[in-house]
């Protein structure tokens, strides 16, 4: 048994005496992350069907971490946008062995990227170009959001991007590797991202950076949504350097000045560019150029997520509905 107390969202955080974790009936357990387990939950006044991310929260002297108050601001700040997962409420109490216990609860959507793409690939099927359409105008104007508001992600992949099959709704989720950056650019650990969605300067050790590294991801992301499979799927930062290099080319300091200065530079293999229809087959014209554009070795070349919005790859829907 959970006691806890409710903070209400948004007001500013005043603990409620009451067996919060009552007020829900779990429904199961829809995954778990490096961060904690999520729950399907009922709302038993109401019957709302919602996901609960139990976080266990490690003791210090300052009662929750920075990084879960970080979270929580950054979600209560982004969610008025709706391509950005929806914080509902937060609860907090102890489990039996007197440990805090964060329930950040959220507002449920059925799928997620990851799972919409396996279902096209385990039928051998390919995802209809319109639909990858709205999906990436979606993924591109959420996170033009989270640029705007100066939040980076960080940790983009078809996992963290929730789904509503019935109306193809997609919201970005996961925000707790997520910070807010700020000018000039703060140093950032480089232990971040899950390594296939990974950006280059990353992975060379950069500890400078800003919104291209979100923009690489969305470009692996499209890529994935054409042919159902992992664009760069290596296994180590290295070979996933390799994967990134055969494709797109050994970089020099000609195509990204200052590249052998990164400290994790050596001296690599020499690939020529190939195209890239070669590994992203079916795609038009239009969305090969877009592509491209979230592919550029070098950070300040890369297409931002708004720009991106106004590429002639989008022309064709109608923009108002999403």
């Amino acid at each position: 048994m959970e006691t806890a107390t409710t903070v209400q969202l948004p007001a500013q955080p005043k603990p409620r005496t009451n067996q919060a974790m009552d007020e829900y009936e779990k429904l199961g357990k829809l995954g778990e992350g490096t961060y904690g387990k999520v729950f399907k939950a009922r709302e038993k006044a109401t019957g709302k069907i919602v996901a609960l991310k139990k976080t266990r929260l490690p003791e210090d002297d300052e009662g929750i971490p920075h990084t879960t108050l970080r979270e929580v601001s950054l979600l209560r700040m982004l969610s008025v946008d709706p391509h950005v997962v929806r914080l509902l409420d937060l609860k907090q109490g102890q489990n039996k062995q007197g440990q805090t216990i964060l329930y950040l609860v959220f507002e449920y959507m059925d799928t997620d990227l990851k799972k919409y793409i396996r279902s096209f690939r385990q039928n051998r099927d390919m995802i209809p170009p319109k639909t990858i359409k709205i999906l990436m105008y979606q993924l591109c104007k959420g996170i033009a959001f989270c640029h705007g508001r100066g939040v980076l992600h960080r940790d983009l992949k078809p996992h963290n991007l929730l789904m509503d099959r019935k109306t193809m709704m997609l919201k970005i989720a996961d925000l707790g590797l997520s910070r807010a950056f700020t000018i000039p650019l703060k140093k950032y650990t480089h232990e971040i991202l899950t390594l296939w969605y990974r950006a280059p300067e990353v992975l060379l050790g950069a500890t400078h950076y800003s919104t291209p590294v979100d923009m690489w991801s969305v470009g692996c992301i499209f890529a994935e949504l054409v042919t159902t499979h992992t664009l760069f799927p290596g296994d180590s930062e290295l070979q996933q350097l390799l994967y990134i290099f055969r494709l797109l080319g050994t970089p020099s300091e000609e195509v990204w000045p200052g590249v052998d200065r990164l400290s994790n530079w050596h001296e690599y293999p020499k690939w020529s560019p190939k195209s890239l229809s070669s590994a992203v087959p079916n795609l038009d014209a239009d969305g090969l150029d877009l592509l491209s554009k979230m592919l550029r070795y070098q950070p300040s070349k890369r297409i931002s997520a708004k720009r991106a919005m106004e590429h002639p790859y989008f022309d064709d829907i109608n923009k108002a509905d999403y």
